[in-house]
Protein backbone atom coordinates (compact mmCIF):
# COMPACT_ATOMS: atom_id res chain seq x y z
CA UNK A 1 0.00 0.00 0.00
CA UNK A 2 1.20 3.52 -0.74
CA UNK A 3 1.66 5.91 2.17
CA UNK A 4 -0.49 8.97 2.77
CA UNK A 5 1.52 12.08 1.91
CA UNK A 6 1.13 14.79 4.54
CA UNK A 7 2.60 18.28 4.92
CA UNK A 8 3.50 19.97 8.21
CA UNK A 9 2.96 23.73 8.27
CA UNK A 10 5.13 25.26 10.98
CA UNK A 11 8.81 24.66 11.64
CA UNK A 12 9.10 25.24 15.39
CA UNK A 13 8.85 23.15 18.56
CA UNK A 14 5.44 21.69 17.71
CA UNK A 15 6.34 21.13 14.07
CA UNK A 16 9.21 18.90 15.20
CA UNK A 17 6.91 17.00 17.57
CA UNK A 18 4.36 16.38 14.82
CA UNK A 19 6.98 15.21 12.30
CA UNK A 20 8.58 12.74 14.71
CA UNK A 21 5.28 11.13 15.67
CA UNK A 22 3.74 11.07 12.21
CA UNK A 23 6.71 9.00 11.11
CA UNK A 24 6.04 6.44 13.83
CA UNK A 25 2.72 5.50 12.21
CA UNK A 26 4.30 3.72 9.27
CA UNK A 27 1.52 4.50 6.79
CA UNK A 28 2.08 8.29 6.67
CA UNK A 29 4.90 10.09 4.86
CA UNK A 30 5.95 13.59 5.87
CA UNK A 31 6.31 14.81 2.31
CA UNK A 32 6.87 18.52 2.90
CA UNK A 33 7.25 21.28 5.45
CA UNK A 34 6.37 24.97 5.27
CA UNK A 35 8.09 27.60 7.40
CA UNK A 36 7.71 31.34 7.88
CA UNK A 37 10.59 31.85 5.43
CA UNK A 38 12.31 29.63 2.88
CA UNK A 39 15.49 29.64 4.99
CA UNK A 40 13.64 28.43 8.08
CA UNK A 41 11.89 25.71 6.09
CA UNK A 42 15.17 24.61 4.47
CA UNK A 43 16.93 24.31 7.84
CA UNK A 44 14.04 22.34 9.31
CA UNK A 45 13.80 20.04 6.29
CA UNK A 46 17.55 19.35 6.35
CA UNK A 47 17.49 18.59 10.08
CA UNK A 48 14.55 16.19 9.72
CA UNK A 49 15.26 14.71 6.27
CA UNK A 50 12.09 16.05 4.68
CA UNK A 51 12.32 16.10 0.87
CA UNK A 52 10.46 19.34 0.23
CA UNK A 53 10.54 22.73 1.95
CA UNK A 54 8.88 26.05 1.23
CA UNK A 55 8.30 29.45 2.76
CA UNK A 56 4.86 29.59 1.10
CA UNK A 57 2.46 26.95 2.43
CA UNK A 58 -0.02 27.58 -0.40
CA UNK A 59 2.40 25.86 -2.79
CA UNK A 60 1.84 22.65 -0.83
CA UNK A 61 -1.94 23.04 -0.86
CA UNK A 62 -1.84 23.08 -4.66
CA UNK A 63 -0.12 19.67 -4.75
CA UNK A 64 -2.71 16.91 -5.40
CA UNK A 65 -0.43 14.25 -3.89
CA UNK A 66 -0.63 15.85 -0.44
CA UNK A 67 -3.83 14.60 1.16
CA UNK A 68 -3.70 16.64 4.35
CA UNK A 69 -1.78 18.97 6.63
CA UNK A 70 -0.82 19.47 10.25
CA UNK A 71 -1.11 23.14 11.23
CA UNK A 72 1.62 23.94 13.79
CA UNK A 73 1.91 27.70 13.26
CA UNK A 74 1.57 30.46 15.86
CA UNK A 75 -2.04 30.62 17.05
CA UNK A 76 -2.98 33.70 15.02
CA UNK A 77 -2.38 31.73 11.81
CA UNK A 78 -4.35 28.59 12.73
CA UNK A 79 -7.65 29.71 11.24
CA UNK A 80 -6.42 31.27 7.96
CA UNK A 81 -4.04 28.38 7.21
CA UNK A 82 -6.59 25.71 8.12
CA UNK A 83 -9.33 27.36 6.05
CA UNK A 84 -7.01 27.62 3.05
CA UNK A 85 -6.17 23.92 3.43
CA UNK A 86 -9.83 22.89 3.71
CA UNK A 87 -10.73 25.01 0.68
CA UNK A 88 -8.00 23.16 -1.22
CA UNK A 89 -9.59 19.84 -0.24
CA UNK A 90 -7.03 18.79 2.39
CA UNK A 91 -7.77 16.99 5.64
CA UNK A 92 -6.58 19.12 8.58
CA UNK A 93 -5.18 18.39 12.02
CA UNK A 94 -4.68 21.72 13.80
CA UNK A 95 -2.88 22.67 16.99
CA UNK A 96 -4.80 24.19 19.88
CA UNK A 97 -6.24 26.60 20.75
CA UNK A 98 -8.03 26.09 17.45
CA UNK A 99 -8.45 29.75 16.56
CA UNK A 100 -8.35 33.31 17.90
CA UNK A 101 -12.09 33.35 18.60
CA UNK A 102 -15.12 31.09 18.76
CA UNK A 103 -16.39 32.77 15.58
CA UNK A 104 -13.27 31.72 13.69
CA UNK A 105 -13.46 28.19 15.12
CA UNK A 106 -17.11 27.88 14.01
CA UNK A 107 -16.14 28.96 10.49
CA UNK A 108 -13.44 26.28 10.43
CA UNK A 109 -15.86 23.59 11.62
CA UNK A 110 -18.58 24.61 9.15
CA UNK A 111 -16.12 24.61 6.24
CA UNK A 112 -14.68 21.20 7.15
CA UNK A 113 -18.14 19.68 7.38
CA UNK A 114 -19.27 21.31 4.13
CA UNK A 115 -16.23 19.90 2.34
CA UNK A 116 -16.72 16.49 4.03
CA UNK A 117 -13.11 16.43 5.18
CA UNK A 118 -11.60 14.91 8.33
CA UNK A 119 -10.69 17.51 10.95
CA UNK A 120 -8.99 17.28 14.35
CA UNK A 121 -7.87 19.57 17.16
CA UNK A 122 -4.58 18.43 18.69
CA UNK A 123 -5.69 17.79 22.26
CA UNK A 124 -3.13 15.00 22.41
CA UNK A 125 -2.93 14.99 26.22
CA UNK A 126 -6.15 12.98 26.36
CA UNK A 127 -4.28 9.97 25.01
CA UNK A 128 -1.94 8.89 27.79
CA UNK A 129 -2.92 5.28 28.60
CA UNK A 130 -3.43 6.13 32.29
CA UNK A 131 -5.80 8.96 31.36
CA UNK A 132 -7.85 6.63 29.22
CA UNK A 133 -7.99 4.13 32.09
CA UNK A 134 -9.31 6.91 34.37
CA UNK A 135 -11.97 7.72 31.78
CA UNK A 136 -12.97 4.06 31.52
CA UNK A 137 -13.17 3.74 35.31
CA UNK A 138 -15.51 6.73 35.56
CA UNK A 139 -17.67 5.48 32.69
CA UNK A 140 -17.88 2.10 34.48
CA UNK A 141 -19.10 3.75 37.69
CA UNK A 142 -16.01 2.87 39.74
CA UNK A 143 -15.91 6.34 41.31
CA UNK A 144 -19.65 6.73 41.77
CA UNK A 145 -21.12 10.21 41.31
CA UNK A 146 -18.41 12.74 40.38
CA UNK A 147 -18.54 15.53 42.95
CA UNK A 148 -15.25 17.46 42.94
CA UNK A 149 -12.46 18.18 40.42
CA UNK A 150 -9.23 19.96 41.35
CA UNK A 151 -5.92 20.54 39.66
CA UNK A 152 -3.26 22.64 38.02
CA UNK A 153 -1.19 22.97 34.90
CA UNK A 154 2.02 24.63 36.03
CA UNK A 155 5.31 25.31 34.25
CA UNK A 156 8.41 27.43 34.94
CA UNK A 157 9.79 28.18 31.47
CA UNK A 158 8.67 31.86 31.68
CA UNK A 159 9.69 32.38 35.33
CA UNK A 160 12.15 35.23 34.68
CA UNK A 161 11.57 38.52 32.89
CA UNK A 162 14.37 37.52 30.51
CA UNK A 163 12.35 34.49 29.37
CA UNK A 164 10.62 35.23 26.07
CA UNK A 165 8.76 33.53 23.23
CA UNK A 166 6.29 34.49 20.50
CA UNK A 167 3.52 33.07 22.70
CA UNK A 168 3.92 36.03 25.06
CA UNK A 169 2.67 38.54 22.47
CA UNK A 170 -1.08 38.94 22.01
CA UNK A 171 -0.71 39.64 18.28
CA UNK A 172 0.72 36.15 17.74
CA UNK A 173 -0.93 34.10 20.48
CA UNK A 174 -4.31 35.75 20.99
CA UNK A 175 -5.82 37.51 24.01
CA UNK A 176 -4.96 34.65 26.40
CA UNK A 177 -1.60 33.01 26.96
CA UNK A 178 -1.35 30.64 29.90
CA UNK A 179 -5.12 30.00 29.88
CA UNK A 180 -5.10 29.54 26.11
CA UNK A 181 -1.94 27.46 25.85
CA UNK A 182 -2.35 25.11 28.81
CA UNK A 183 -5.63 26.04 30.51
CA UNK A 184 -7.34 24.86 27.33
CA UNK A 185 -5.76 21.43 27.87
CA UNK A 186 -6.96 21.26 31.49
CA UNK A 187 -10.56 22.15 30.64
CA UNK A 188 -10.64 19.81 27.65
CA UNK A 189 -9.28 16.87 29.62
CA UNK A 190 -11.47 17.26 32.70
CA UNK A 191 -14.57 17.15 30.48
CA UNK A 192 -13.20 14.26 28.40
CA UNK A 193 -12.35 12.13 31.44
CA UNK A 194 -15.43 12.83 33.55
CA UNK A 195 -17.97 12.98 30.73
CA UNK A 196 -19.31 16.18 32.31
CA UNK A 197 -19.56 19.57 30.67
CA UNK A 198 -18.37 22.85 32.21
CA UNK A 199 -21.60 24.81 32.72
CA UNK A 200 -20.26 27.90 34.53
CA UNK A 201 -16.93 29.40 35.53
CA UNK A 202 -15.38 32.27 37.45
CA UNK A 203 -11.85 33.22 36.40
CA UNK A 204 -9.06 35.54 37.51
CA UNK A 205 -5.92 36.33 35.47
CA UNK A 206 -2.64 37.94 36.49
CA UNK A 207 0.33 39.40 34.60
CA UNK A 208 3.31 38.83 36.88
CA UNK A 209 5.94 40.48 34.68
CA UNK A 210 4.56 43.80 33.44
CA UNK A 211 7.54 44.08 31.09
CA UNK A 212 9.89 41.45 29.68
CA UNK A 213 13.21 41.52 27.88
CA UNK A 214 12.63 40.35 24.31
CA UNK A 215 15.64 38.80 22.53
CA UNK A 216 16.75 40.63 19.43
CA UNK A 217 16.72 37.32 17.55
CA UNK A 218 13.92 34.74 17.43
CA UNK A 219 14.17 31.76 19.79
CA UNK A 220 12.29 28.48 19.91
CA UNK A 221 9.74 27.57 22.59
CA UNK A 222 11.44 26.52 25.87
CA UNK A 223 14.78 27.95 24.66
CA UNK A 224 16.64 31.19 25.37
CA UNK A 225 18.38 30.54 28.71
CA UNK A 226 21.89 31.54 27.59
CA UNK A 227 21.41 35.08 26.25
CA UNK A 228 23.20 38.11 27.72
CA UNK A 229 21.69 41.55 28.69
CA UNK A 230 22.77 43.25 25.47
CA UNK A 231 20.78 40.67 23.49
CA UNK A 232 17.40 42.07 24.66
CA UNK A 233 14.86 44.85 24.10
CA UNK A 234 12.35 45.63 26.89
CA UNK A 235 8.67 45.29 25.90
CA UNK A 236 5.34 45.73 27.69
CA UNK A 237 3.42 42.48 28.32
CA UNK A 238 -0.30 42.13 27.54
CA UNK A 239 -0.94 38.42 28.28
CA UNK A 240 -1.26 36.62 31.62
CA UNK A 241 1.44 34.57 33.40
CA UNK A 242 -1.03 33.01 35.85
CA UNK A 243 -4.72 32.19 35.89
CA UNK A 244 -7.27 30.39 38.05
CA UNK A 245 -10.88 29.38 37.66
CA UNK A 246 -13.70 27.92 39.72
CA UNK A 247 -16.00 25.59 37.82
CA UNK A 248 -19.45 24.03 37.74
CA UNK A 249 -19.59 20.72 35.85
CA UNK A 250 -22.89 19.08 35.04
CA UNK A 251 -25.58 19.57 37.67
CA UNK A 252 -23.73 18.84 40.90
CA UNK A 253 -19.97 18.72 40.43
CA UNK A 254 -17.78 21.63 41.54
CA UNK A 255 -14.09 22.30 40.98
CA UNK A 256 -11.17 24.66 40.61
CA UNK A 257 -7.83 24.76 38.81
CA UNK A 258 -4.81 27.03 38.37
CA UNK A 259 -2.47 27.52 35.43
CA UNK A 260 0.97 29.07 35.58
CA UNK A 261 4.12 29.55 33.52
CA UNK A 262 6.05 31.09 36.43
CA UNK A 263 6.05 28.26 39.02
CA UNK A 264 9.68 27.32 39.73
CA UNK A 265 10.42 23.62 39.50
CA UNK A 266 7.23 22.72 37.63
CA UNK A 267 8.43 21.63 34.23
CA UNK A 268 5.12 20.38 32.85
CA UNK A 269 2.93 19.65 35.86
CA UNK A 270 -0.47 18.94 34.38
CA UNK A 271 -2.31 17.45 37.34
CA UNK A 272 -5.88 16.69 38.32
CA UNK A 273 -7.80 14.96 41.09
CA UNK A 274 -11.33 13.70 40.46
CA UNK A 275 -13.34 12.80 43.57
CA UNK A 276 -16.49 10.70 43.44
CA UNK A 277 -18.92 9.28 45.98
CA UNK A 278 -17.04 5.94 46.03
CA UNK A 279 -13.40 6.79 45.24
CA UNK A 280 -10.98 9.38 43.92
CA UNK A 281 -8.34 9.23 41.19
CA UNK A 282 -5.40 11.51 40.49
CA UNK A 283 -2.88 11.84 37.64
CA UNK A 284 0.22 13.99 37.04
CA UNK A 285 1.75 14.36 33.57
CA UNK A 286 5.25 14.49 35.08
CA UNK A 287 4.61 10.87 36.21
CA UNK A 288 2.47 9.79 33.24
CA UNK A 289 2.39 6.03 33.92
CA UNK A 290 0.97 6.39 37.44
CA UNK A 291 -2.71 6.55 38.35
CA UNK A 292 -3.40 7.15 42.06
CA UNK A 293 -6.60 5.59 43.38
CA UNK A 294 -7.92 6.62 46.81
CA UNK A 295 -10.75 5.14 48.86
CA UNK A 296 -12.17 5.85 52.32
CA UNK A 297 -11.96 2.47 54.07
CA UNK A 298 -9.15 0.58 52.32
CA UNK A 299 -5.52 1.52 51.61
CA UNK A 300 -4.85 3.82 48.69
CA UNK A 301 -3.08 2.28 45.70
CA UNK A 302 -0.96 3.25 42.72
CA UNK A 303 -1.83 1.62 39.40
CA UNK A 304 1.17 1.61 37.07
CA UNK A 305 0.53 1.59 33.34
CA UNK A 306 -0.12 -1.95 32.18
CA UNK A 307 -2.59 -2.60 29.40
CA UNK A 308 -3.21 -6.12 30.65
CA UNK A 309 -4.66 -4.61 33.86
CA UNK A 310 -6.71 -1.91 32.14
CA UNK A 311 -10.25 -1.90 30.84
CA UNK A 312 -10.19 -3.08 27.19
CA UNK A 313 -11.05 0.36 25.82
CA UNK A 314 -8.13 1.95 27.67
CA UNK A 315 -5.77 -0.93 26.85
CA UNK A 316 -5.96 -0.02 23.16
CA UNK A 317 -4.00 3.15 23.96
CA UNK A 318 -1.08 1.22 25.48
CA UNK A 319 1.18 -0.11 22.72
CA UNK A 320 3.93 -1.36 25.04
CA UNK A 321 3.84 -3.84 27.94
CA UNK A 322 3.67 -2.81 31.58
CA UNK A 323 6.92 -1.29 32.81
CA UNK A 324 7.63 0.30 29.43
CA UNK A 325 6.83 3.99 29.78
CA UNK A 326 4.53 5.78 27.32
CA UNK A 327 4.60 9.56 27.50
CA UNK A 328 4.14 12.85 25.68
CA UNK A 329 5.27 11.67 22.25
CA UNK A 330 3.15 8.52 22.49
CA UNK A 331 0.06 10.62 23.25
CA UNK A 332 0.61 12.45 19.95
CA UNK A 333 1.11 9.17 18.12
CA UNK A 334 -2.16 7.73 19.44
CA UNK A 335 -4.16 10.74 18.24
CA UNK A 336 -2.47 10.85 14.82
CA UNK A 337 -2.95 7.09 14.37
CA UNK A 338 -6.70 7.39 14.91
CA UNK A 339 -7.04 10.49 12.75
CA UNK A 340 -5.12 9.30 9.70
CA UNK A 341 -6.60 5.80 9.95
CA UNK A 342 -10.01 7.37 9.56
CA UNK A 343 -8.80 9.39 6.57
CA UNK A 344 -8.01 6.01 4.99
CA UNK A 345 -11.23 4.33 6.17
CA UNK A 346 -14.25 6.54 6.84
CA UNK A 347 -16.14 3.60 8.37
CA UNK A 348 -13.94 3.85 11.48
CA UNK A 349 -15.34 5.70 14.51
CA UNK A 350 -14.18 9.23 15.32
CA UNK A 351 -11.89 8.60 18.29
CA UNK A 352 -10.10 11.94 18.29
CA UNK A 353 -11.02 15.54 19.16
CA UNK A 354 -12.54 17.32 16.18
CA UNK A 355 -12.96 20.99 15.34
CA UNK A 356 -16.19 20.79 17.37
CA UNK A 357 -14.02 20.15 20.45
CA UNK A 358 -11.77 23.02 19.41
CA UNK A 359 -14.81 25.28 19.08
CA UNK A 360 -15.97 24.22 22.54
CA UNK A 361 -12.54 25.14 23.88
CA UNK A 362 -12.72 28.59 22.31
CA UNK A 363 -16.17 29.18 23.80
CA UNK A 364 -14.82 28.35 27.26
CA UNK A 365 -11.78 30.59 26.77
CA UNK A 366 -14.04 33.47 25.79
CA UNK A 367 -16.03 32.79 28.97
CA UNK A 368 -12.73 33.06 30.89
CA UNK A 369 -12.06 36.45 29.28
CA UNK A 370 -15.57 37.65 30.08
CA UNK A 371 -15.43 36.42 33.66
CA UNK A 372 -12.05 38.01 34.33
CA UNK A 373 -13.27 41.31 32.90
CA UNK A 374 -16.52 41.31 34.90
CA UNK A 375 -15.00 39.67 38.01
CA UNK A 376 -18.08 37.47 38.06
CA UNK A 377 -19.45 34.02 37.25
CA UNK A 378 -20.27 33.33 33.60
CA UNK A 379 -22.63 30.60 32.39
CA UNK A 380 -21.44 28.20 29.68
CA UNK A 381 -23.75 26.20 27.46
CA UNK A 382 -23.18 22.43 27.92
CA UNK A 383 -21.11 20.73 25.24
CA UNK A 384 -23.07 18.69 22.73
CA UNK A 385 -23.63 15.16 24.01
CA UNK A 386 -22.53 15.91 27.59
CA UNK A 387 -24.44 16.60 30.79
Amino acid sequence: MSKLKVAVIGAGFMGKTHVENLRRLGFVEVAAVAGITQDEADRFAAAHYIPRATGNYKELLADPEIVGVHVCTPNALHAPVAKDALTAGKHVLCEKPLAMSAKEAKEMLDLAEKKKLCHATNHNLRYYPAVQQARAMIANGDLGEIRVVQGTYSQDWLLYDTDFNWRILRKHNGPLRVMGDIGSHWMDMIQHVTGLSITALCADLKIIHKTRKQPKVAIETFAGKTLTPEDYNEVKIDTEDFGMAMLHLGDNCRGAYTVSQVSAGCKNRFEWLIAGSKASISWNQEKPDELWIGERNVPNRLLLKDGSLYYPKAASYADYPGGHSEGYDDAHKQLYKRFWSRVMDRSLPIEYPTFADGLRGMQLLEAVIESNKKKAWVKCAPAKGKK
